[in-house]
């Protein structure tokens, strides 16, 4: 017995059907395109959607949706961050240096996800409350300060 000595039953297996191979193969003239028309020609093909010209339902239907032009992205550090890292003094001058934050945004806002174990001085754009009590209650302080 070899891998090459398999076959297919018999009968299993049939030729394709070869189109435009004269009028007797009942696939003759025009291949069973038929006559004219865009999609008789070689190379034809339409575009996603197509509907014979009618206006395509993803143009019918009313687009959803709203950007802000005014929101704000703040560069984001949680405490559990800062926690680990070497110093007590912080500002976002400090992280870009540090590499916690790569861009500063429209400011640095400091959120209460993790522990503060000591006693650390942050200075930020916004604090949230959490985060504010946290630092305050393990002996920091946090200053606001306005983005320029």
């Amino acid at each position: 017995m070899n891998l090459s000595d398999i076959k297919p039953p018999a009968g299993q297996v049939k030729k394709k059907q070869r189109v435009g191979q004269g009028m007797g193969t009942g696939r003759g003239k025009y291949s069973g395109r038929g006559a004219k028309g865009a999609k008789s020609i070689s190379g034809y093909s339409r575009m996603r959607g197509f509907e014979g010209g009618q206006m395509p339902l993803h143009r019918r239907l009313p687009k959803r949706g709203f950007t802000n032009i005014f929101r704000k992205e703040y560069a984001i550090v949680n405490l559990a961050v800062l926690d680990q890292l070497s110093g007590d003094s912080f500002d976002a001058a400090k992280l870009i240096e540090l590499g916690v934050i790569k861009k500063l945004q429209d400011g640095l806002k400091i959120l209460a996800n993790g522990e503060i174990t000591r006693a650390i001085h942050v200075t930020a754009t916004l604090f949230s409350k959490a985060a504010e009590e946290k630092i305050k209650a393990a002996g920091g302080t946090a200053t606001v300060v306005e983005k320029k």
